[in-house]
Formats: C-alpha cells, structure tokens, sequence
C-alpha cells in the first residue's frame, strides 16, 4: 500500500503586488512515486462494533484477542483514538475510531502470518500492516525566475482575484496542513498559522486533550510539540505546502495563499530521524479533531488500498464534516491514488499554464477536478524572506485546499460533502481542449473556477453514497450475473424528475436492466434502487484481471441537471474458488492454493464454514532431485519462487459433467535449459471438483495431469502439496498427524480441537508424506523460519512416510506436504496425480469425509485409460427415456451405472455382448454420469436427460 508525499504549492502572490517581489532560491519539480513498505513490527487492527464495551485504552478484553497478542510476543497495545468523536447512529456513513488499536511486535514478526493469526480470533474488522509513505524526493537545483517573469498565472486561471473580491475567508476557517514540517517563522506563514491559546508552552495539558503544549500545532510523527521543518526527508516540503494554501495576503511582502484570510494548522507526519514512523493517518485524525474545516494531503502513492486508512478519512470528512483535499500525483498513468482515490476525499489532477493537463500528472475517473501545478511560486523556507517556483500535483491540492477555505467561510452552512459537490460543479470544463482529447472524462469535472465557487448557489448533485453487489465478490468470473444496489443522496438544490442510468464501458460487462427513476429529491434527501437492482452480466470470456467501468449518469430534465459518476468493477481474476460445500479453496492459475503467492492479496484463501482463513501459504510442489525442483512457494530468501506460469486462465466450467463445481487450466514451468537446470520442466493440466450435497461438502478434489516435455526421462519424478496451516484458535499450538491407512495428512490445534484439516493421497504413484515444524531450531532437516530451500521441498517430497507427524502433545507452528513418488516419466509421458483438500469439525467427520472423497473419486473421476471417445456409442444423447450402449468386442465382461448429478447411484446392471439398451425413464431432468466396467478397462461418459 504505497503513498509517497507530492509537491502542492499553490503560487500565491500578494494581491496587487508585482511579481518581481518575490525573491527565488529554487524549483521543485515533479517526480515518480516510490513504493511504500510496511513498518517492520507494526500492526493496526478494528474491533468488530460488538466489542465496543471490551475497548479500552490499554487493552482489548477479549480473551481469545489477548491470548493471541501474547503469543506473538505484542510488545505494546496502544487504542489509536481514546478520545475520538462517536458515530451518530442517525448517520451510517459514520465510523467508531475508538475500535482501532495499534499493536508493537518483534521486529523480526512475519506480519502476513501474525495478521492471519489476528483474525482467526473472530474479533477483529480488519488487521493490516502500517505503512511508510515516503515523500517524493525534491531536487534543490536553483533556477532562475523566469519562468515566472508574468506572474502568478494560476490565480488568474482559477480567478482567485475576483474570488477575493467576494470572499476573503476567515481566520476561523482553518486548514490542516499535514506534511514534512513547517518554517513558521517565515514572513508569509508567522500569523496565518493557528495558535492553541488554551494550551500555552507551559508543560501542562492545559486544555485537556491529550497533547502537552501543543499551541502551535503537534508533530504526529515524533510525538511532540515541535512541527519545525527538520524531517529528514524533504524538511522544506511543509513550508512550501503552507505557503500555497495560506500565505499571509496584505503583507507587503511575497505571495498569498488562495485562502487569503483563512489560517492553517501545522502537522508534521514525517519523522526527524529514519527510524520513526509515518503518521499522516494520525494526523487527519487530529486535525479534525482541533478544529479544521479543511484538510489537505499533499502525498500519496499508486494503489494499495487500507481500510484503516479510509476509516481515518471517513471520520473526518464525516464524523467531523471537514473538507479532505488529496493530490491525486504525479503518475502519468490511468489508475487509483491514495489517499486521493478513497471515499470522501476531493482528488485534485494537475493543469499547466493552458488548462492542458500536466505531462507528468495522473488521469482517471477519480478525479475531481484539476488544478494549475506547474511553476508554483510559492515560500521556499531556507531564510524567513525566500521563495520558490514548484512543480508537481502537490501544488495543484492546496489551491483546491485553499478554495474550500472560501467556501466554507462563504456558505458556512454547507457540510463538507456539500462543499466538496459545490468545487465539483463550478470548474470550467476542459475537455474541449485539443491537448486534452485524449483525457476526456478523466480529469475530473474540469479545472478549478474559485470564483463560480464562493458565488454561485444555483448548483445541483448527486452523490453515490452506497454500492451494494451481489453476491458480494472481491472480482467477479466470466458468465457471472450481478445485482447492483445503489443508495444516492442530493447534496445542492432540489431536483424534480430525478433518473439514474448505468452503462458500461467495457465489453465484457453487460447491463441487463440500468434505469431507476428516483423522482423529486430535496437537499440532502436519500433514496436507493432496493426494490429494483440494477442487473449485469459479465462475458463468458473476459482477459485476465480486467476493469470494467460503470458510468452512473444523474438527470433531472425539468432542471437540466445532468452529471457522471464512475465505479470500476473487478473481472476475470487469476483464480477460481470452489465452494459448492463447506470448504472454501482458491485454486490459482500458477498452481498455488489460498492465494497467488506468499504475502499476496490475490486469492480468497482456504476457509471452512465462513470461518476466518485458514492457509497461509500453499501450493503444487515437483521435484525430480535436490536442484531440480518447481514451484511458486517461498524459497531460500523467504521470497515466492516464480517457476509455474499459465498457458491458460483458471476458470469453473458452466456445465460441470462430474461435480457441482469443476474448474481447471493448465499451466506450465520453464524448461530446465532455460533455468541453469534449476526446475523440471513439466507441463500440467489441474482440474479442481466440489460438491454441495452430503457426505461431500468437507473436501476439495484437486488432479494434475502431468506431462514430461523435457528429452529426458525423469526418474524420480515427486508432487505433491504444500500446506502451511494455521488452525485456529491459535496456531502455534497445532499438530500434524498421519493416517496411514486412509493415506491422509492432517492437522489440528491441540489445544481447542475445533476443526481439523487435512490431505489426502488419491491417486498417482506411492503416498508421501512430510510434518514440518515451522519453528525447527537451526540445524533441522527442514527450517522454515530461513526459509524453503529446493533441497528442503525436495527433502519433504522424498522422504517417504518417515517424518509424518510434529508438534505432540502441545503443539507448535506447522506445515506439511503430501505427496506422490512417481518411478519415473518418459519423455512426452504422461501421469495423473490427485489430492483431496479437506476440513471438518472433528476427526471422525475429517476420515469420513476422506473416505467419501476417494469413493467419489473412484466412482466418478476414471482412475484407468479411459478408452478413445470414438471406440463406444451412447444414443440419443440428450435422451427422454431409452438409450443404447455399443461397447467394443474386445471390452469384455460390461457391468454399467448410472449416477445423478450428485453422484449417487441409481441404477446399475450387468451385461453381455456388445450392445445394450439402458432406461432412464422416469429419472429427474439433469446430467448424469454413464460407467461402464470391462476387463480392458472403464468408459466414463455424461448423459443429459431431459424432461
């Protein structure tokens, strides 16, 4: 989840005053965003709303909670926001930040498993990393002026002149200025920043809210009262920041900021050494809860969406109905920004001198609107009377800040929805543009008009408050239907003959029914499409990971009010799950299970009964010796290996012959020759099965078909499974233990045995098996806690049933693999292996559904050479009642089944010759399951009986 700090300065020049005034130490210009990374060691989790009474400041009293922080070693829990503001119950947009704590772990914690652990608790809305989010580096190369020998071009652009001839703010209207720190000394910030007159620097709380002394803002970062620009990244960004919202107007010296009068709060968020933390987040908290109307967030980064973070918005923009600006960054590419891209947050683009958008500036459907960001000038911050021309969306957000600024002083009886709704409308368009044809729609509503902002009150807007689809999916598959709820609210003016219509954007989703007539609406009236839901479908063949685009068009014809919203949809991911019964499994195009790799969010994981998951990593593992070994599972350096890639996508079949789910794809690792002879070289076709219906809901059917595509022979050829359990409740106390007569791997907690999990061998080769304990000391066979060598995957494939169970009596972290020792592979060759994947609540249901999964298997899925298609005939197929079987003469003896589409047997029979004549009459309508027994092997065909 990256975000990276990004320039925003808002050149302001003092009304009136020449620009020859200012003098110039420099030029910031734009640059590419880093990647952020998580804090070592650090967690921030949300109770779910019905611990509430548990939440207290230094505890959760939750004892399942407790017990798993004590077991990770938390070294310190801290509740994130004691004294923030309860929801209103009359608003449910409205968030409780008092259920959010933060946790302090060993720094050497492997936070994906610790979170995992989190929320097998039961407790917890969510539990994510803490991220530092970098600023972008700024080069100090000075410059001269004359890029700004005309003057501030922006404020004329965004006729902030005439905007201050209506408005010129007020000095109770203050803006959060969250950022590296602050030169508040400077001729143009001493006397805009706001000075907590309650709280003197006299080492009392004198106000009672939790900071000592902080009368001249607080430095979220380093906890302290002192936001003085000396982060050691960038510690000039604040000051430049500051001085584009809110300079100080009417001064005779330097520039102003577009809020004129309006005074800012100074928030440091980045650290004075390299070892504290990010705490933007924090911040946002903080300002709204002193007092700001307006926040801005000049940082941010390409993707990585966190809950947390958006709970921190939300509560500002609505708990406490500030305006939270964001830089939507310096990308020059299509996508999501955060923190601009989150709800309730004003995503502002930047514009150049012509209202063209900027070469380096991001574009999408989030945006806002879009602001001047180029050659800013705005205070620099090395002396107290220095100036510098900036460059980059980070200038372009406190022009927008600065707007809000007027416009809540203007219309003071807006909410800060309803103040976001007005910059929105009141922008010039842009679009017609020749530099901006190719961005059409993507940069927001067009470029900010300050002065349409504070004067005109004839506005109207909708605002999509609430998307509901079902059934709920993070992305959905090719051929799936969907149902839409949306819930809009009126923000401005009344409308009288409201419609809302969505279309898609995309080929590979369709809108089946996308028009609800909403009617009249009065300002800030609510109204939802429930008893009629929009109805879509995806495409039965979509690309990989495809974004589909719904365009929300809002139209009232008796006003002439019309207005587009977007919203992306999620297609044809790299996965399927099957979950026709009890047990949940995300099946991979690359061969992993769970998810697409350790650490990754790809994937639904593996669950039982809606339970939290419980696989942290897993997957296909072959193995041919010690250096020959192919897999996505992590290696040496506790990073995934990369060695399967697809040759075509998961997908679940529409009309699955054998089960109430089949899904399959195939899917291959690199040739050894172009691996330095590091992976084995097998092409394989994976099919995954689930049913619905007793005994059969616990497992899980997975079957690779394997194919040697090397000149060799392989001898040994090992596969198997990986598994790295997690069991809940708690799973450093879980066990691994063999069945050898079922040939089934399983685990549980020793502690609180609630559900046992498992692996069973069902086909291919001989049965292997291989308990690990995850937290083996240095020197064991296998040590996971360094890592997963290619001798280690091998060592686990190979060894047999020797090491088959780890972790008794009390228990202890675990993994295991099972798998299928193959004599040997020719050249071309080809070999079947298949597992089942299984949970259950105790251990007699696990062997019992063990034994319903190699009985199905059996019966169902052929476990001999199937003859050719051609070499038997069934008809008519469909049928309605009688239909004849011609076998081979070479067959054999012929005994037949027939079994419904749960895999029951309802008819069967023993015949002679060549020929028969079977009867389904009578049968229920479906599809069925023909198996015919003879001595040269088994015929497996489906039959559709219809009505």
């Amino acid at each position: 989840m990256p975000s990276f700090l990004r320039f925003y300065p808002l050149l302001a020049l003092l009304l009136g005053a020449p620009a020859a005034h200012a003098q110039t130490a420099g030029a910031i210009s734009a640059t590419a965003s880093p990647e952020a990374v998580a804090q070592p060691g650090l967690l921030v989790f949300k109770l779910k709303p019905e611990y509430r009474a548990q939440a207290q400041p230094g505890r959760v009293a939750v004892p399942q909670l407790e017990a798993t922080l004590r077991r990770l070693g938390a070294l310190r829990l801290v509740q994130k926001f004691p004294n923030a503001l309860p929801p209103d119950p009359k608003n449910p947009e409205a968030v409780d930040l008092r259920l959010i704590y933060q946790v302090w772990l060993p720094a050497t914690t492997v936070l994906p498993k610790a979170q995992l652990a989190l929320r097998q608790t039961g407790a917890l809305a969510y539990v994510e990393p803490l991220y530092y989010r970098a600023p972008l580096y700024q080069p100090n190369d000075p410059l001269a002026d004359s890029t700004n020998a005309s003057g501030q071009y922006h404020l004329r652009n965004i006729r902030a002149y005439q905007a201050w001839d209506v408005t010129k703010g007020d000095s109770s209207v203050l803006i959060g200025i969250t950022d590296t720190g602050f030169r508040l000394s400077h001729e143009d910030l001493n006397g805009q920043w706001q000075r907590n007159r309650q709280d003197p620097p006299d080492g009392l709380d004198n106000d009672n809210d939790g900071y000592i002394d902080n009368y001249r803002g607080w430095d979220l970062a380093d906890n302290d009262n002192n936001p003085s620009s000396d982060s050691y990244q960038q510690p000039r960004h604040g000051v430049h920041s500051a001085g584009a919202a809110a300079a100080r107007p009417d001064n005779g010296r330097g520039v102003a900021g577009a809020g004129f009068n309006c005074r800012f709060l100074p928030l440091k968020i980045y650290p004075s050494t390299p070892g504290g933390s990010f705490a933007g987040f924090e911040a946002i908290v903080y300002a709204a809860d002193h007092g700001c109307k307006v926040i801005n967030m000049s940082w941010g980064a390409a993707g990585g969406r966190s809950q947390f973070e958006q709970d921190a918005i939300t509560y500002a923009a609505v708990n406490r109905d500030a305006v939270v600006v964001a830089s939507a960054g310096n990308t020059n590419a299509e996508l999501d920004f955060y923190p601009a891209s989150y709800e309730h947050v004003l995503s502002v683009g930047a514009s150049n001198r012509t209202d063209v958008k900027s070469g380096y500036a991001t574009y999408s459907r989030r945006l806002d609107l879009v602001a001047p960001g180029d050659n800013i000038l705005t205070v620099w911050g090395d002396t107290d009377t220095d100036y510098i021309p900036a460059t980059g969306s980070s200038f372009s957000a406190p022009l927008v800040a600065g707007a809000a600024g007027l416009v809540r002083a203007r219309f003071p009886q807006l909410t800060a929805a309803q103040v976001r709704a007005q910059l929105r409308r009141t922008t010039d368009n842009i679009d017609a543009l020749p530099g901006n044809a190719a961005y059409i729609g993507k940069l927001g509503t067009g470029r900010l008009n300050m002065l349409r902002a504070v004067r005109a009150n004839d506005q109207r807007a909708m605002r999509l408050t609430q998307r509901v689809f079902s059934p709920i999916k993070s992305a959905y598959q090719p051929a799936d239907t969907i149902r839409l709820v949306v819930e809009m609210q009126n923000l401005l003016l009344p409308v009288q003959n409201l419609t809302l219509t969505i279309t898609s954007l995309s080929p590979y989703l369709t809108v089946r029914q996308g028009t609800f007539a909403a009617g009249a609406l009065a300002t800030l009236a609510r109204t939802a499409n429930t008893a009629a839901p929009f109805r879509l479908t995806v495409a039965a063949a979509v690309p990989l990971n495809t974004r589909a685009v719904l365009r929300y068009h809002f139209e009232d014809a008796a006003t002439g009010y019309q207005e587009d919203q977007y919203s992306t949809v999620q297609l044809s991911p790299d996965y399927v799950v099957l979950n026709a019964g009890d047990l949940a499994l995300t099946l991979t195009s690359r061969g992993s299970l769970g998810y697409d790799g350790i650490g990754s969010d790809l994937g639904e994981g593996v669950t039982y009964r809606g339970s939290a998951p419980l696989l942290y990593e897993g997957g296909l593992l072959l193995a041919t010796s010690p250096t020959r070994v192919s897999s996505r599972l992590r290696n040496e350096r506790n990073v995934a290996d990369a060695d399967f890639f697809r040759l075509n996508q998961a997908a679940l079949r529409r009309q699955p012959l054998r089960a109430d789910q089949e899904a399959g794809n195939v899917l291959q690792d690199s040739l050894p020759s172009a691996t330095r002879n590091r992976t084995v070289g097998m092409q394989i076709r994976q099919r995954g099965y689930a049913w619905a219906q007793a005994p059969h809901r616990d497992y899980v059917v997975l079957e690779y078909q394997l194919r040697n595509v090397t000149p060799d022979t392989l001898k040994p050829l090992y596969a198997g499974l990986f598994m790295d359990w997690d069991v809940a409740p708690e799973y450093a106390r879980n066990v691994v233990a063999w069945d050898s007569v079922r040939r089934l791997s399983y685990a549980y907690d020793a502690g609180s045995p609630d559900v046992y999990v498992g692996l069973k061998w069902l086909r291919g080769g001989t049965a292997t098996t291989y308990a690990i304990d995850v937290n083996a000391p240095a020197g064991s066979p296998v040590q996971l806690s360094n890592g997963f060598s290619r001798a280690e995957k091998y060592l686990a494939l190979s060894s047999g049933t020797r090491q088959r169970s780890t972790g008794l009596p009390t228990g202890t972290d675990i993994a295991h693999v099972l798998g299928a020792a193959l004599p040997r592979l020719a050249p071309a060759d080809s070999a079947v292996v298949a597992f089942a994947v299984l949970a259950a609540p105790t251990l007699a249901q696990l062997q019992a559904a063990a034994d319903a999964a190699q009985t199905r298997y059996n019966q169902l899925l052929p476990v001999r050479p199937a003859l050719a298609a051609g070499a038997w005939q069934l008809y008519p197929n469909p049928t309605t009642g009688r239909i004849r079987l011609e076998v081979p003469a070479s067959f054999g003896g012929h005994h037949a089944q027939l079994f419904n589409p749960l895999g029951q047997l309802v008819r069967q029979f023993s015949f002679s010759g060549t020929t028969t004549e079977l009867d389904a009459g009578g049968l229920p309508a479906g599809v069925y399951v023909v198996r015919v027994q003879g001595a040269a092997g088994q015929l497996t065909r489906q039959l559709l009986v219809q009505p």
